[in-house]
């Protein structure tokens, strides 16, 4: 009895400092995965370099394996701090922190480091991770919320700005069309259009008669104004939400990981399960 009292407290402590955000231990863990994820990725960019990687190959190779194994014991750590191992394992974290680890693993039954590259890309997938992470910081969960709550708008502002370029795009395509200038069919013409409303401006087609290059002026200046649109729709959100905004806590149900519970929330909001305290 006293085992499994010590197993549970031991694994609330772990599941507090892995799954939260509130506590120093916390704080500092997710800081030092933050640095070992950004150091990861550093590696498999330097890695494709291929003087650097000649030059360094057995510093890459160690400082890899060390990556590696730290990771790996996180992912078993993860997976022994909650009730439900398999919620974990499955969720979308989950299939990403697996699929991120084990390259170097493969390594060892696949001799060849051509034939790895494309596996060993995978751990680039552990930037999400960071996207993850992001959430404690400041006003970001803030920024998501307003971000679900003016999808609606974003995609019927989208959906007009598609239909703005078919038409612009066939517009010029008639304009220009017949003076060899690129606007060889309607679809090129329409990808030119998006190009010139989103002011990249690649400048592999541009229109040469007088009339094509005014309308393509107002198209310039149009795309400064259609720009900043999506900004104030989210900024607006934004408003709304810091209103009604409710204290929000990072801890994680160790039974069902929900997230997203109010400060000195007691029980899980999706199961019922008592917190960590």
């Amino acid at each position: 009895m006293n085992k499994d009292n010590q197993k549970s407290n031991w694994q609330k402590k772990l599941h507090e400092i892995i799954y939260e955000a509130d506590t120093p231990t916390g704080k500092l863990f997710d800081v030092v995965l933050l640095i070992l994820i950004l150091a990861s990725i550093i590696l498999v960019m330097l890695e494709s370099i291929d003087s650097f990687s000649e030059e360094y190959a057995s510093f890459l190779n160690i400082s890899e394996w060390i990556i590696t194994i730290l990771f790996s014991l996180e992912y078993v750590a993860r997976i022994a701090t909650v009730n439900k191992p398999t919620k974990y394992i499955f969720s979308f974290y989950g299939i990403i922190d697996l699929l991120s680890t084990i390259p170097k693993y493969i390594s060892f039954f696949i001799l060849g480091s051509s034939s790895l590259l494309a596996i060993r890309a995978l751990r680039l997938l552990r930037v999400f991770r960071i996207l993850k992470l992001a959430r404690y910081i400041g006003e970001s969960t803030n920024f998501v919320r307003a971000l679900k709550a003016s999808r609606a708008k974003i995609v019927v502002f989208l959906f007009f700005v598609v239909i703005l370029c078919i038409i612009l795009g066939t517009v010029m395509y008639l304009v220009e069309g017949n003076k060899n200038s690129g606007f060889t069919s309607i679809p090129r013409s329409v990808y030119w259009a998006i190009v010139t409303l989103t002011t990249v401006g690649y400048g592999d087609i541009a229109p040469v008669t007088a009339l094509g290059q005014f309308i393509a002026s107002l198209i310039m200046i149009m795309g400064y104004g259609i720009i900043a649109i999506p900004t104030g729709i989210v900024s607006s959100e934004m408003t709304k939400v810091n209103k009604r905004n409710v204290q929000m806590n990072t801890q994680s149900c160790p039974n069902c990981l929900a997230e997203n519970h109010r400060d000195k929330a007691t029980f899980c909001h999706n199961c019922g399960t008592i917190l960590n305290e």
